[in-house]
């Protein structure tokens, strides 16, 4: 790979890491190609780019970004997952193939300049999607309007029921 070459990826990962919500890194060392080809897959449909980078490159990609927080990750075989819509679907993914295939290693994340550590990013991944966390949120907002609804009708509701009483009382006498 000639110098050219090598400088366009670089500009290729540091665009795609500006763009990127969070990015994971993993160690794919002992996966078949299958099992890659299948955790791709996975990815792909997801909407998760999984990319396989030279260190050197990956280290010069992240100097001027937020993903420099985890350059001392970039040893041995490196892979990298990046997210750009909802942070949870990465690393639901790729948690889910790990409890699978026992080769495929997390080694850190980075979320909003912040490093995640492994526990961090299987906490992540046991969070609802965005989608779901949209819709819980606008069902309490719903919730909140319709009480709101119920609690002024029932004001007129119990003034008519105080004037029944009333004109029930006075015919009874």
């Amino acid at each position: 790979m000639n110098l050219n070459d090598k400088q366009k990826i670089v500009e290729e990962l540091a665009v795609d890491f500006g763009k990127s919500n969070i990015v994971i890194l993993t160690d794919y060392k002992g996966l078949d190609v299958l099992a890659i080809n299948s955790l791709r897959k996975k990815l792909r449909e997801a909407g998760v780019e999984y990319k396989v980078v030279k260190n050197t490159l990956l280290i010069r990609a992240s100097e001027d970004n937020d993903v420099a927080a985890v350059k001392d990750y970039f040893k041995g075989p490196t892979a990298i997952a990046l997210g750009y819509d909802d942070p949870v679907t990465p690393a639901k993914v790729l948690t889910e193939f790990c409890k699978t295939n026992d080769k495929l290693e997390i080694k850190a994340g980075v979320m909003d300049g912040k490093v995640l550590d492994i526990v961090a990013l299987k906490t992540l991944s046991n969070l609802p999607s965005k989608e779901i966390l949209l819709g819980q949120v606008l069902s309490a907002m719903n919730g909140v309007s319709t009480g709101f609804v119920r609690a002024l009708n029932d004001v007129p509701v119990k003034f008519l029921n105080v004037l029944q009483a009333i004109k029930d009382q006075k015919e009874a006498a």
